[in-house]
């Protein structure tokens, strides 16, 4: 009797190799032909899992974002306290981003993809504002508690960390020498959180030295 064929197995098969092909060569560039031999597998196997190549590539993407969610819940739930929280979320996704290069890649093209470059659906605009929402949270919660200044918008707030946090994201995709890690994520929530203009105390010995 032969034996029963693992879903699973297979369906990680497929979405490494279409990972591999979206990568280096497109989405448009690649085939269905071409990620089912990479797979060693046929194309009915494929279209058992996927309705299609779009299907491969919103699953990938979907992966992506659903990972940084999980990373992201994680950290708010094992800290307390935004400074301790911030840390840890970006500690795992720089982890993350290190391990899985070649699927952040093509997570973050599809945000600049002209039409037809990627699927219609592959944006995941929906996930990106729930991810965005999930930090602004933490950021309304923080103000609630007195760890950040009320006087901004906790939206302006927001956007100035995820904006931070996204240029080293990309920084890491395009240089390779660039590899942010649980340091960078300390200075980066450090300069965040204090600023970069000077402090009450460093103005005064500022003005000490110049008498």
């Amino acid at each position: 009797m032969a034996k029963p064929a693992n879903h699973s197995d297979t369906r990680q098969q497929l979405l490494r190799a279409a990972l591999k092909h979206f990568a280096n060569s497109g989405y448009a560039a690649t085939s269905v032909q071409h990620i089912v031999d990479d797979a060693k597998l046929s194309k009915p196997a494929l279209y058992y899992h996927f309705k299609d190549k779009a299907g491969l590539f919103q699953a990938l993407v979907h992966e992506a974002h659903d990972e940084r969610f999980r990373m992201l819940r994680a950290a708010a739930e094992n800290n307390s306290g935004i400074r301790a929280q911030l840390e840890a979320a970006l500690t795992a996704l720089f982890a993350y981003f290190r391990e899985n290069r070649e699927l952040m890649r093509i997570s973050f093209a599809t945000m600049f993809a002209a039409p037809g470059e990627v699927p219609e659906d592959a944006a995941c605009a929906e996930k990106c504002e729930r991810n965005f929402e999930f930090v602004h949270s933490l950021i309304k919660t923080a103000q609630n508690t007195g760890e950040l200044d009320p006087q901004f918008e906790s939206q302006e707030i927001a956007f100035g960390f995820y904006g931070l946090v996204n240029f080293y994201l990309v920084g890491h995709l395009v240089c390779d020498e660039c590899q942010p890690d649980q340091l960078t994520a300390k200075r980066i929530v450090e300069l965040f959180l204090a600023g970069a203009g000077p402090k009450a105390e460093q103005v005064k010995q500022q003005t000490k030295r110049k008498k």
